[in-house]
């Protein structure tokens, strides 16, 4: 097997209206809904950063300009909380903050609700050579090291070009994922023969679901520039990464620490009591809305 080039570009497609979480996405987006004090997208920015990509490209939408708000630095913020004695506060905020020193930054429009596949197509000129991660901010992934980081070292030695991340779900939920059709297993590598999206209940080729971390192959992007319409009548990317399998190799990676569908109203509400449990300042919280007898006395 020949060397892999390193994974320099991390993709991530931010430019869904966020419906199922409407009104409240309808003045912010919903990769910057907090998960506690923390929004969606830093936990990816952090993912990719720790991950030492050299350039995050972030496909966004003209009605979030929010987005780049939020992950560039704010000089004026921060001196004006230094002002008011908060300079600790002002400190976190740099360094949550993406520096254009450290890492190269671009933003790209996707003006049409395309799918997921044209999201990355519109990414297609900003990256740089060689294979490219893809980050869905809407799957929160925890864990030590980071999801991105761990799937970087696994490619490395992979028989595949794309790599996805992958996990188990229960049958009655496959029809909501792209599904892995996987012939041998290696380890937390699962080499597959196929990938099918959202197959009807009952039909699909395992319960080895794809979820949203990718490396893939620079041939993505020929493919998805011929990709026909696919479900929900979108440019589907699992379909394109299906083309690509003769040619390159589809693997999934098992991935590691927990993970939460914060695309939905349930994920997050799991993630956010997940990292309220960690914290003893809201240990008093949680014990008296996660108690029934207690939330009977709130209703009196």
């Amino acid at each position: 097997m020949m060397p892999k080039q390193e994974v320099r570009t991390a993709i991530f497609p931010v430019a869904g209206l966020g419906t199922r979480f409407l009104p409240a996405t309808k003045g912010t987006p919903k990769e910057l809904l907090p998960v506690i004090d923390k929004p969606l997208i830093q936990y990816a920015i952090n993912e990719a950063r720790e991950a030492r990509v050299e350039r995050m490209v972030f496909v966004s939408h003209p009605t979030k300009a929010a987005i780049k708000h939020y992950v560039m630095d704010d000089e004026d913020l921060r001196a004006a909380l230094k002002a008011h004695g908060k300079a600790r506060l002002a400190q976190e905020l740099e360094e949550a903050a993406l520096d254009e020193k450290a890492c190269e930054l671009v933003f790209v429009m996707q003006d049409e609700p395309l799918g997921l596949g044209h999201a990355v197509l519109c990414a297609k000129d900003h990256v740089l050579p060689g294979p490219v991660a893809v980050i869905l901010p809407d799957d929160l992934i925890l864990g030590t090291p980071g999801c991105l980081s761990s799937m970087i070292a696994q490619y490395a030695d992979c028989a595949a070009g794309h790599l996805v991340g992958a996990m188990k779900v229960p049958a009655e939920l496959t029809s909501r994922y792209g599904i892995l059709s996987v012939a041998s297993e290696d380890g937390q590598i699962l080499y597959a023969d196929a990938v099918v999206e959202k197959p009807p209940t009952g039909q699909a080729p395992s319960r080895m679901a794809v979820v949203g971390r990718y490396i893939l192959d620079a041939s993505i992007f020929s493919d998805l520039q011929t990709q026909t319409l696919g479900a929900d009548g979108e440019i589907q990317l699992t379909d394109a990464i299906a083309r690509g399998i003769d040619r390159v190799g589809l693997a999934g990676f098992r991935i590691p620490g927990l993970r939460f569908d914060c695309g939905s109203k349930t994920g997050m509400l799991e993630a956010t009591l997940y990292v309220a449990s960690k914290d003893p300042a809201y240990a008093a919280v949680l014990d008296a809305y996660c108690n029934k007898r207690q939330l009977a006395a709130f209703d009196k």
